[in-house]
């Protein structure tokens, strides 16, 4: 099996690094984003005529980016269940806390990954939320 781990079902890297990378029995998964592979749209993300963003729906990247998280893990040939540690990053804590918090709850039922979560200024994109993740593949 390749180490180094790069997929069209999810979004380009937007810089250069590959989507996963498995050291032994760990897969590193690069930052996630909720952007849409193929086309780079952010999910509920509003711009007003000049380009700016004004809005954007927490729900809708949450959403994106767990299913972006779910395509480079099954293209490096694990499964949601072998996540073990998850960093969340979070643009907006104090608003967008208790949705993603919900949504969370809903995706990772029956798995027991850790997780941080991190409130931070701004990511390279106009996204609200990245992830960080690790995977164990030492079960198979």
């Amino acid at each position: 099996m390749n180490p180094v781990v790069r997929t069209d079902a999810a979004p380009a890297p937007v810089g250069a690094y590959p989507h996963a990378r498995r050291v032994g029995d760990l897969l590193f998964l690069s930052g996630v984003g909720p952007r849409v592979p193929g086309s780079n749209a952010i999910p509920g993300n509003v711009h007003d005529a000049d380009g700016r963003l004004v809005a954007y729906d927490i729900e809708a990247q949450c959403r994106q980016v767990f299913a972006n998280v779910r395509a480079v893990l099954e293209a490096s040939g694990a499964r949601w269940q072998d996540l073990v540690d998850v960093t969340v990053f979070l643009t907006d804590m104090q608003r967008d806390f208790a949705v993603y918090n919900r949504l969370y709850a809903e995706y990772f039922a029956g798995v027991d990954a850790c997780r941080t979560t991190l409130g931070i200024s701004a990511l390279p994109t106009p996204i609200a939320i990245e992830l960080k993740c690790v995977a164990w593949l030492g079960a198979r």
